[in-house]
């Protein structure tokens, strides 16, 4: 006989904490209680996802096949669902160095090649966009009156207080932050904010090399196909489609993910979960996970 009750008790008296060593600081890290950043893809209803550049919406149907049919409410043994959707633009997804190079090309990662530890060093901070014409930041192309960007200065300012070591991955959410973002379609009438040239080289000169973000692009919206800030990021020369020697191919952009108004800006750890796909970007979940510094 199985009592939940019991179970329940011995769930709160076993918590899973794991100590880590970072430089010379310690922390715990307490693994039963995550936040995920990734925002739930609904299948069905289409006006409650997510969508960017205009893609057709995210789709689920039931599989058929010889009689059967994988839907319990149509008389389906089990459900079965067979799922369409453009990971880069109905959700939250992560993008590799093989989004801007050629297939082909044995350094153009794919997800499923990407070395990456279970818990990484994170930090979370809040950044309102501002005018274009309020820095000295440079874009390619030129800005736009209309554009709204993060800058160098507003990283420098937000990252001053984080060393390095800290900075493997650094999640960034925009203000105000509404749970609209959830369903927020992203177009020429609704142009969201981007990062300028001089932000992505910041972010490379501390050494980040898991960017995630809850804009749907690290680039502009239409930006003559030019994906500059992705270029700088992953130190692919801009205007070609082969990494080098030099480019920084096991890093990670992830975009369109949303980050509650619960969790406070400050340092955590960050899984990144994906699944295994041979392709450029998959959907993800990011993980983020309290921080407990050791005295």
């Amino acid at each position: 006989f199985y009592d939940h009750r019991r179970s329940a008790i011995k769930y709160q008296e076993w918590k899973m904490k794991i100590s880590i060593t970072l430089g010379e600081q310690q922390y715990n890290v307490n693994t039963d209680f995550g936040h995920s950043l990734a925002i739930a893809l609904d299948f069905d209803r289409s006006e409650n996802q997510p969508n960017h550049f205009g893609a057709a919406p995210a789709l689920a149907k039931p599989m058929q096949a010889s009689g059967f049919i994988g839907d319990t409410t149509q008389g389906g043994s089990c459900n079965v669902f067979e799922l369409s959707f453009n990971p880069h633009c109905n959700g939250t997804h992560t993008e590799t160095i093989g989004h801007i190079c050629d297939q082909d090309n044995a350094l153009a990662l794919s997800i499923s090649a990407l070395e990456l530890p279970p818990l990484m060093p994170c930090a979370l901070i809040s950044l309102t966009p501002i005018k274009a014409s309020d820095t000295t930041d440079q874009y390619s192309p030129s800005f736009s009156v209309h554009d709204k960007v993060i800058s160098r200065q507003q990283l420098e300012q937000s990252l001053a207080t984080y060393p390095d070591i800290q900075l493997q991955s650094v999640v960034v959410r925009t203000l105000p932050n509404s749970a609209d973002k959830c369903q927020a379609n992203y177009n020429q009438a609704n142009q969201p904010a981007f990062f300028t040239r001089d932000a992505v080289l910041y972010l490379n000169e501390r050494g980040v090399e898991h960017l995630v973000l809850d804009l749907p692009s690290l680039d502009r919206l239409n930006d003559d196909g030019l994906l500059t800030c992705h270029h700088i990021f992953w130190q692919v020369k801009e205007g070609v489609h082969q990494p080098s020697s030099n480019s920084l191919i096991n890093k990670t952009i992830t975009e369109m993910a949303y980050i509650n108004n619960s969790l406070h800006d400050g340092f955590y750890f960050m899984s990144l979960q994906i699944p295994a796909f041979v392709n450029d970007a998959a959907p993800s979940r990011p993980m983020l996970y309290q921080a407990e510094r050791l005295s």
